[in-house]
């Protein structure tokens, strides 16, 4: 007996998703946030997507995580309480260990200074909040395909 349709595009979306999650499989993404929304929309997306997560709150919490979690490419909030992003990724990329990793600084500020800032503190990127999975992902590959190349 044939299946309703809609079986067989749930089928369709499962194998869609198998292989969204092996291409970025052990691709190692902290997040860093102060916004516990952004954070878990973030987590969320890059799970699924096979990423292994670090999350941390603020570029404090961050940088005390950095040293075991050794992130593959990092997400940070440039608005945060007591250490920004912008002095969160100077501190990252003046460390030798971290200076090549990508980093892409999240804003809901998208005006020409603050990515030049960015861009001066040794980001690699910038990303306007909210941001979609779409995007969130888009960066991800566009760094860990470099990355592997």
């Amino acid at each position: 007996m044939p299946r309703p349709s809609g079986e067989r595009q749930a089928g369709n979306t499962t194998g869609a998703n198998v292989t969204e999650q092996t291409e970025l499989n052990g691709i190692k993404v902290m997040v860093i946030d102060d916004s516990n929304t952004i954070r878990r929309s973030a987590e969320i997306f890059l799970k699924q997507a096979g990423c292994d997560i670090i999350l941390a709150e603020d570029g404090f919490d961050a940088l005390a995580k950095i040293t075991d979690g050794h992130p593959d490419l990092i997400f940070v909030d440039v608005m945060m309480p007591r250490l920004d992003g912008y002095q969160t990724c100077a501190l990252i990329k003046k460390n030798p260990q971290y200076s090549a990793t990508p980093v892409i600084m999240l804003s809901s500020k998208d005006g020409l200074f603050d990515k030049a800032r960015g861009r001066m503190v040794g980001s690699s990127e910038y990303l306007t909040k909210p941001f979609t999975k779409d995007t969130l992902l888009t960066a991800v590959r566009r760094y860990a395909s470099a990355q592997t190349d």
